[in-house]
């Protein structure tokens, strides 16, 4: 998914991606297969880059958290990958008091490092092995490895206790002693889970894909549908506070769509959107909420990473993008028969800042590279400083205005040069003055004549606070 080749070179990722995958879910209480599509958004983990979470939280149902199972919390539905040297059980205990999230597995791993080659499935109860190439034919057995059978009877009653103080069928069965069925038991994970109360913990190792399938029928069993989200939107032709209304994610529905992401593409503006409710179609129309402006689709795009896939339309609950549309992210857009607006997304305020010049003379790239940055990124702000006349770049992070200055070099061809912006300082008063000034220019005519008499002196010391300085902007 990592397309840019900053992210290749530095091994993280930078920009949010979005793919989609169909599934056929292997059902756990009939074991019958279920067709499922699944459209995924792929976000940076560092902190810098907070925005690119921000908005993929804002448009997705439910979320999985990668944990490295070695070096463990570094945040609902958690995978730990196993490497060398993995400690899940350390890694749940840490989700539990770092995070603050009741956890627990519901994978206990067969092998370990070079060895792992499956997991059993505590919720029923089956050993599930990954063989062929890549680990895509998967093979069940209803035996549970002999040596791992104690541990796997532990993390079972593990579950079933975590469960237990969040749902209230799985806490009455345990008080009373019944039996803890599957059925019981994949309805209490994952009512829970759309709740987040609880968050089942899945292991695997994407390097030989191996638990991947158990994690993906996870994703389908667990994780909310946006049927299940309760979603609102705004309705501006009602008054304040009545304005709530709830979405209904059905293509019959009156569209309304949230753009949350823009990206500068070959084509022009690409503008990624979730539909909510309703659906859009290629060559038709749309109306954009805020302006009122009836606006044409001419291109539909399914993205997987950098690659577009063209698509007639789209429907509720999925996520595309569009060619050739002016907005701003956050916008949103409805078919002209409601007046509703989604609710804006948060943004956090930057907190550090750089000057910023182009090595040599200045050219139009270098303002066209600021303005494409800023409209992309919400949290990259540019303004010029008054007194000082110094560009000034402000973000989220050191690593996200050196990734946007290294990004203006390679995409652009305008290596800058940053440093400390300055500070223009003041100078203050230490005792008491008297003054009597007149002014007096002769500009022809009457001319100008002014007299200004008075005393400066500091500011006297505050008896209760100590403070003898006090801010005022006027």
């Amino acid at each position: 998914m990592d397309s840019m080749e900053l992210e290749r070179e530095k091994g993280i990722t930078i920009q949010s991606a979005a793919t989609f995958c169909d599934w056929k879910m292997n059902n756990p209480i009939t074991g019958e297969k279920e067709d499922y599509s699944i459209n995924i958004i792929d976000t940076p983990g560092h902190v810098d880059f907070t925005i690119e979470v921000e908005r993929a939280l804002r448009v997705l149902d439910g979320a999985i958290l990668v944990l490295c199972a070695v070096s463990g919390v570094q945040v609902r539905k958690a995978y730990l990958t196993i490497g060398t040297g993995a400690n899940p059980a350390r890694v749940i205990q840490q989700i539990r008091q770092k995070l603050r999230i009741p956890a627990a597995a519901v994978h206990v791993p067969i092998g370990a490092e070079d060895e792992f080659k499956g997991v059993i499935d505590l919720v029923r109860w089956k050993a599930i092995y990954n063989k062929g190439i890549k680990g895509i034919d998967i093979v069940e057995e209803d035996e549970i490895p002999a040596n791992l059978l104690q541990e796997a009877k532990d993390r079972r009653a593990e579950l079933i206790e975590q469960l237990a103080e969040v749902d209230e069928a799985i806490s009455d069965a345990y008080l009373e002693d019944a039996p803890i069925t599957t059925e019981l038991l994949v309805a209490a994970i994952r009512r829970a889970t759309v709740a987040r109360k609880f968050t089942p913990v899945f292991l695997g190792s994407a390097v030989k894909n191996t638990a991947v399938q158990p994690l993906l029928d996870g994703v389908c069993t667990y994780l909310p549908t946006p049927s299940d989200s309760l979603t609102t939107a705004l309705d501006l032709a009602k008054p304040a506070g009545e304005q709530s209304v709830d979405l209904i994610p059905a293509a019959e529905s009156p569209l309304v769509a949230l753009a949350f992401k823009l990206e500068e593409g070959r084509y022009g503006q690409l503008t990624y959107m979730r539909v909510y409710q309703g659906s859009i179609k290629k060559g038709g129309w749309i109306w954009h909420a805020k302006t009122g402006k009836r606006v044409k689709v001419p291109r539909l795009v399914r993205m997987h990473s950098n690659e577009m896939e063209d698509i007639e339309s789209i429907g509720p609950g999925e996520i595309c993008a569009i060619f050739g549309i002016d907005c701003a992210s956050g916008d949103t857009f409805t078919d002209g028969q409601t007046s509703y607006s989604m609710s804006s997304m948060f943004v956090p305020d930057p907190v550090i800042s750089l000057s910023i010049k182009p090595e040599g003379t200045e050219t139009p790239n270098f303002s066209r590279a600021l303005n494409r940055f800023k409209k992309e990124d919400p949290t990259f702000r540019v303004h010029v400083d008054a007194e000082s006349q110094e560009t000034i770049i402000s973000g989220m992070g050191e690593l996200h205005l050196e990734i946007y200055v290294e990004r203006m070099k390679r995409e652009y061809g305008v290596p800058c040069i940053t440093g400390k912006p300055q500070v223009a300082f003041r100078e203050t008063i230490t005792g008491g003055s008297k003054f009597n000034y007149t002014h007096k220019k002769q500009t022809g005519g009457a001319g100008q004549f002014a007299r200004v008499i008075g005393s400066i002196e500091p500011e006297p010391k505050d008896a209760e606070t100590g403070k003898d300085v006090a801010f005022e902007n006027v």
